[in-house]
């Protein structure tokens, strides 16, 4: 789960750092090339005093871009409480929490996009695939929140490739957007849930699954916000 997520910031992050020392070199030997052509060279301490002043222009490194690495950071930094319930489903589960960490981190995110609790995020994913990206049922729904491509292909962000759906970021963002329209759709949670599971009973099993595993997230999350006020 953490390759899908991170593999793209590492990928970005590589190419930036090849483009900027391209740039770098560039810039310094058009500068070389500029002061060999107007003799600067022969004039001592001017040529060290320009030599200097561009070699600090390219040194130093763009405030704008630590600002936004710095954001970034802090961005994937889970809450106290999410991490707690990391914790806790790192031991039901037997997920390593380094596999878990950027689904909890996409859960953190979408739910502050969305304005819905990411630990029922969780509970959902905890109770649809066990937190195996690459689940499939035999309806063919797919993913961490077991997504069913022919139906909600209209929900996919553009630009997501070819296996939209085992990406586990674009799941859960399809998979919120489907609940979202369900609890519209139905009046409520439960009701919601129960739509999401293709329930046609205004409450049953599915709900009272994923509401018993949020309870056990709160529980768990409210124990490690305590344990680090």
């Amino acid at each position: 789960m953490s390759a899908t997520i991170t593999l793209k910031q590492t990928m970005a992050r590589g190419s930036d750092a090849v483009l900027k020392f391209l740039q770098y070199s560039l810039m310094i030997a058009g500068f070389l090339l500029i002061l060999g052509i107007l003799g600067v060279f022969t004039q001592g301490t001017a040529s060290v005093e320009i030599l200097k002043s561009a070699w600090s222009q390219i040194a130093t490194p763009d405030e704008s871009q630590e600002v936004a690495t710095e954001t970034e950071a802090a961005a994937s930094v889970l809450s106290p409480g999410m991490q707690g319930a990391l914790d806790y489903v790192t031991r039901r589960y037997r997920v390593s929490p380094e596999a878990l960490e950027p689904v909890f981190e996409v859960a953190q995110m979408i739910g502050k996009e969305r304005r819905i609790d990411p630990l029922l995020i969780v509970a959902m994913i905890g109770i649809e695939s066990g937190f195996n990206p690459f689940a499939e049922s035999p309806m063919g729904a797919q993913g961490l929140m077991q997504v069913i491509p022919r139906f909600h292909m209209d929900k996919v962000p553009d630009g997501s490739g070819d296996k939209p759906f085992l990406d586990p970021e674009v799941n859960i963002r399809v998979g919120v957007h489907i609940l979202e329209e369900a609890i519209h759709r139905r009046g409520g949670l439960v009701a919601g849930l129960q739509y999401y599971a293709g329930s046609s009973e205004p409450e049953g099993s599915y709900a009272s699954k994923v509401l018993a595993e949020k309870a056990r997230l709160t529980q768990a999350a409210r124990r490690n916000t305590r344990s680090n006020a």
